[in-house]
Order: structure tokens, then C-alpha cells, then sequence
């Protein structure tokens, strides 16, 4: 197991560090002024230069390992340097969530009408979409509560029912969701559920509202969609029937090395500011860096961000030597511990910068309400714990000497 960068990810993340310096960070300002004078939803021209230059210098669907030649754990360095900027950067070079997942699901099941209308667009940044799973009235962290019922009648399917914290939809480029809902009440508890392709335009599809991250709304948005007896061709259906959960376990995989190695790359500027900071800034006579209660926060720091980041590297490496089902605990794990360390990192810095720390003038106010988000999207903490238990239960028992403790007494023949 060997996590010195290959050339091709030495190379990738070089240029992409170029990109992040040279063109992303300079681009935040603009970015950040354009949502504050045209409104919050609208697309800052912007977008359009940096995707053109992304192209340019072959930063462009680096997610997709039969697109880029990367490999998962090759494109985890690049995920994490485009965590330093992560609403600019993921998408200037088309590998932002969700869209990635999409595209992964129909290139791996998706028709070859579905990938001519959909994929091919997506891959060239024409359009976005959204995944449309999550439901107000269940427990959707269990994918089997999902309610919206997706009924064959004839050529057609018909789909009915309410789903929100829908990522992208505020976004007019947003084209198309990737809906999922049951499409039996009969079969085995993981095969009721099915996907399907629902374009934007479709009638019967409603946008309620959209809802904000702790008073922040984002550029694309997290929005709440009813399905009023929205009736789309059954060649819209991804794979078949039943194959719903299949698939959803298949995307969250690669998709959640790329939100581990963000939250990194949101640690690491996060520690950075911290850093500059404490250097710059003096109290009780000498500057912030050299009390030591600063050095200790600092200190902590760095040692959670490289314990996490060997996490994630560890279980990139597993999905592509065996597979994400093989990495299902480490999948979980990084689930849970690269946002918490995120976190933890994020309100240090915060403590260091004082209000400065929860105000617009830094990031940090918005590292720390989306880190904490990342606790939630794509299952909560809770289940993912759940999961690691279960596969800790699952994992052979060492010999039976080594689970008693004499504490010195010789053990009886």
C-alpha cells in the first residue's frame, strides 16, 4: 500500500494548484459579488472563463477513472486541493457533486439513448442535474422508507410524491433528476426501489421552495420538489426495476472519497488562515503564535488533518484494488471522520480569528455551516457508525487468550 503519488497524480495536482492560484482564488471575489448584485441563484459569468480554462489545461472530469486515467486514489489529491475553493472550483472543472454521481450511475447503467441525451452534455458541462432521493415525511438515511411511488402504466411510468434538500435545482442549468422511489410494495425490502430520469420541464414537477444551510443559500441550491402524477417514457427508467438500491450503493462510493478529501482541503486553508493569523496577531504582548494555548490548537490540527487524509487514501486504494463493497467500512469511517475533523479544525481557526472568524470576511463562517452539513449529506454520522459496528461484529474473533486478562495470574490448566 503506497501513497507516494504516482507521476500522473503528481502532475494532475500540480496543475491543478496552478489553476487554483493563477485563476480559482482570484475568481472568489467576482463570484461572491456577482450572487450579491444579480441574486443568489443566478450563474456568475465567471463560471463560463474557468471551465474554459479548466479545458485547457486538462483539468476537466478528472472523477471518472475511464475518462481522466486516474485512478481514485490519484484523483483524491486533486479532490482535496479543489476543497480549498470547494463551491468555484469542483465545478470550473466539471467534477462537482452531484452531478459526478450522475454521471457515474449512467455511465454505468444508463442506455445508450439515456447517455446520448444526459451523459454526453453533462460530460461537457452543458448542464447540471440533480439526484432527487431524499423525502420530508420518512427517515431517508433507510433508502427503503422512500415513499414516491413510481407506477408502470403502459409506455409510461407515473411518479407522485414530495422530495427536498434536492442539490442544484435553484439553478436553471439544472436539467434533469435522477429520481428514486418504489416501484413495488411486494418484492424483498432492497429490490422496491427504482431510479428514473426526470427532465426539469416535465409536467406535474414543482418547485416549492429552496432552503438554506444555516442561513446560507447557495449558489445551485437545496431545494424541496413535489411530483404531481409526473408521467416520463418507461425508457426513462435507470436499469430496472428493483434496481434502485443497487445502484444508489454503487454511486456513493468514489463520490464519498471526493467529500472526505474536500472537507480536507477546507481544513487545510482553514489552518492556513489559523496560522497566518496567529502570526500576524498579537495579545498580551507577544503575538498569538507563540501562547501556547494557540500552539495547541494549531498542533492538533495538522496531526487530525494527516491522520484523516491517510484514512481516505487507504480506502481510495481499496475501491480500486477490490471494489467499493469490499471498502464498506472504510467508506463509512471516512465518512464520519473527515468532516468531523473538518470541523474541529474550522472552529479552531475560528477561535483564533475571533468575530473576524464568524463574519463574511473569511471563509470560515461558510467551511463551518457546509462542514457541518457534510455530518449529514449522503447519511448521517449515526448510520455510518451503525455500518462500521457491523462490520466490526462481522470481522474474525482474535484467540480466545487474548481477550481475558489475568494481571498476573497463571491461568488455570
Amino acid at each position: 500500500m503506497d501513497f507516494a503519488p504516482s507521476e500522473r497524480a503528481a502532475d494532475a495536482t500540480s496543475r491543478m494548484w496552478a489553476f487554483m492560484e493563477e485563476e480559482v482564488f482570484p475568481a472568489e471575489a467576482e463570484w461572491a459579488h456577482h450572487l450579491a448584485t444579480h441574486g443568489e441563484h443566478t450563474y456568475p459569468p465567471v463560471m463560463d472563463r474557468l471551465k474554459a480554462s479548466a479545458r485547457e489545461r486538462g483539468l476537466w472530469n478528472l472523477f471518472l477513472p475511464d475518462l481522466s486515467g486516474l485512478t481514485n486514489l490519484e484523483y483524491a489529491a486533486v479532490a482535496e486541493v479543489t476543497g480549498w475553493s470547494p463551491v468555484i472550483a469542483p465545478e470550473a472543472i466539471n467534477c462537482q457533486a452531484p452531478d459526478t454521481g450522475n454521471m457515474e450511475v449512467l455511465h454505468l447503467f444508463g442506455t445508450a439513448e439515456q447517455q446520448a441525451r444526459w451523459l454526453e452534455p453533462l460530460l461537457a458541462g452543458e448542464i447540471r442535474s440533480a439526484f432527487a432521493m431524499t423525502e420530508p415525511a420518512v427517515a431517508s438515511s433507510d433508502a427503503t422508507n422512500i415513499q414516491t411511488s413510481i407506477v408502470r402504466d403502459g409506455d409510461d411510468y407515473v411518479i407522485s410524491g414530495r422530495k427536498w434538500w434536492i442539490t442544484g435545482v435553484a439553478d436553471e442549468r439544472c436539467q434533469v433528476f435522477i429520481v428514486m422511489g418504489r416501484t413495488s410494495a411486494t418484492e424483498e425490502r432492497h429490490r422496491q426501489q427504482s431510479m428514473i430520469l426526470v427532465p426539469r420541464d416535465t409536467p406535474g414537477v414543482s418547485i416549492e421552495r429552496h432552503l438554506p444551510i444555516f442561513g446560507y443559500q447557495d449558489q445551485h441550491g437545496h431545494s424541496e420538489l413535489v411530483f404531481d402524477d409526473v408521467r416520463v417514457p418507461a425508457s426513462y427508467l435507470v436499469g430496472g426495476e428493483g434496481d434502485g438500491f443497487t445502484i444508489a450503493q454503487a454511486r456513493l462510493g468514489p463520490g464519498r472519497v471526493h467529500h472526505a478529501m474536500r472537507a480536507i482541503g477546507m481544513a487545510e486553508r482553514a489552518l492556513a488562515l489559523m496560522v497566518a493569523r496567529a502570526e500576524d496577531r498579537v495579545a498580551f504582548g507577544k503575538p498569538l503564535a507563540d501562547q501556547g494555548v494557540v500552539q495547541e490548537l494549531i498542533a492538533r490540527s495538522r496531526i487530525e488533518i494527516e491522520q484523516v487524509r491517510l484514512y481516505v487514501y487507504k480506502t481510495a486504494w481499496m475501491i480500486d484494488q477490490h471494489g467499493a463493497r469490499a471498502a464498506a467500512s472504510e467508506v463509512a469511517g471516512i465518512k464520519v471522520a473527515a468532516p468531523a475533523v473538518a470541523l474541529a479544525v474550522i472552529d479552531r481557526a475560528i477561535e483564533v480569528f475571533g468575530a473576524a472568524g464568524v463574519s463574511d470576511d473569511t471563509p470560515l463562517a461558510y467551511f463551518y455551516a457546509w462542514a457541518r452539513v457534510l455530518r449529514i449529506v449522503d447519511g448521517p454520522d449515526a448510520v455510518h457508525r451503525r455500518t462500521i459496528a457491523r462490520h466490526e461484529h462481522r470481522r474474525p474473533r482474535p484467540p480466545a487468550a487474548a481477550l481475558s486478562w489475568s494481571k498476573g495470574r497463571p491461568s488455570s490448566a
